[in-house]
């Protein structure tokens, strides 16, 4: 027998083993699983344990933003808000944010999926209770007029960044929970909906619309890829961005922060609502193709605020050039899309809430990446949103390597399953 024929042997046991398996997992018999574990020759790969480059791109990224953190804060000593830190304190405590992010992981790693769907509605309700939590003045932080971090010592918790995956997970549950009467708009639509309306009331009060655009994006995704009736979806996505039209409206700052995004040059918003704006186009032009030079950002010398946490992309930028900020989108549309792939791969497994929790983190990571990309090149109204992964932020690393070791369980569980084995 040559080699090619055992090849081909050993692929034909391959694929009758999947058929074997998947009308036992609800699918059609004959229908083969859309699993690109393979390449285009026919010779199978071994089924790792785990998606290693997933984990490798995220690993990049978060060693990206540690670099450039650093770089972004060396400087804030210099101001005299900041006088009493050191050069190395938002390193420091970025670094410690990593480490309780990657221990964190860890332990998520090891819970299974049917654990997170029994419990996705006390996620929620526990999400709730803390967002509500946060707006009392004897227990919530106040930074710059907004009251969003619960002080916990070694880290400011960020109540909004638990109920992005709060409502991912619950989204997902209650989809599987009204899949029979989906096309209903009452019983299916009106309930999730209702929740929507608590979470953004706790949200603008804090005030934290940036967050409650990202919860509301990952609310409607899950409930248009889970199949819900495409009049009813349009019809409440109408009344979304009807709901944004008039907070905008009645709101004079947000109204002003609208006309500073279209004419960030104009001198009445220069100094003003568009001055984080302008610098940070500034930073983007000196950058040119392949920068200045890491640590030669000029902008980051208390011209640009917020340098480490909502615009640490125009440091890039500025540091690295177009290269540097081409990389990063490119990490981010790589890692939407492989987060999106598994959650295919669970549904098409049968496993819906897994595939929609998945899809949902995708959402999630891609949706708001590109707000903050967005605001930081001055395509986007200037929004107080960080970079996945990347912006300094306690709680939003911690949320968001826990979102990913989550993603990472969902792959583990489908290539159980694909292998022959149980979840």
């Amino acid at each position: 027998m040559t080699a090619t024929s055992r090849t081909t042997g050993g692929w034909d046991a391959f694929k009758a083993r999947l058929a074997s398996l998947w009308p036992a997992a609800g699918g059609r018999k004959g229908r083969d699983v859309p699993v690109r574990d393979w390449v285009a020759t026919g010779r199978p790969v071994r089924l790792r344990g785990f998606d290693q480059t997933l984990v490798w791109v995220v690993v990049a990224l978060l060693a990206l933003g540690l670099v450039m953190v650093y770089s972004a804060s060396v400087a804030l000593p210099d101001n005299p808000r900041f006088a009493r830190y050191a050069s190395t304190h938002f390193l420091v405590r970025h670094a410690l944010s990593i480490g309780l992010a990657f221990v964190a992981s860890l332990v998520v790693l090891q819970i299974p999926m049917q654990a997170w769907e029994k419990h996705a509605p006390w996620l929620f309700v526990g999400a709730l209770v803390l967002l509500a939590v946060v707006l009392l003045p004897f227990i919530g932080k106040g930074v710059n007029g907004a009251r969003r971090w619960i002080p916990l010592g070694f880290l400011n918790f960020q109540p909004s960044e638990l109920a992005k995956l709060a409502i991912a997970m619950y989204a997902a549950g209650y989809m599987v929970r009204k899949m029979d009467v989906k096309q209903r708009f009452f019983q299916a639509v009106a309930p999730m909906a209702a929740a929507l309306v608590v979470v953004g009331v706790l949200l603008l009060a804090q005030p934290d619309m940036g967050a409650f655009m990202v919860i509301a994006a990952i609310a409607m995704g899950i409930l248009f890829l889970g199949g819900v009736n495409g009049r009813m979806f349009f019809l409440m996505a109408a009344l979304i961005v009807a709901a944004f039209v008039v907070m905008i409206s009645v709101s004079e700052w947000r109204r002003e922060r609208i006309f500073a995004y279209l004419d960030p040059w104009n001198e009445a918003y220069t100094l003003g609502k568009a001055y984080q704006l302008s610098h940070s186009l500034i930073a983007f032009g000196r950058g040119e193709i392949f920068g200045q030079g890491l640590g030669s950002s000029v902008e980051k010398l208390h011209y640009l605020p917020e340098a480490h946490t909502d615009f640490l992309l125009a440091v890039i930028g500025e540091e690295l050039g177009f290269i540097g900020v081409a990389a990063v989108i490119f990490a981010f549309f790589w890692l939407t899309r492989r987060i999106f792939h598994i959650g295919r791969q669970a549904i098409a497994l049968d496993r819906v809430f897994s595939g929609l929790l998945a899809q949902g983190i995708g959402i999630w990571m891609g949706g708001q990446a590109f707000i903050n990309m967005g605001v930081n090149l001055g395509v986007l109204p200037t929004k107080g949103l960080t970079l996945p992964l990347l912006s300094y932020g306690g709680s939003a690393i911690l949320m968001n390597c826990i979102a990913i070791a989550v993603v990472l369980r969902i792959d583990i569980e489908n290539r159980q399953l694909m292998r022959g084995g149980r979840t």
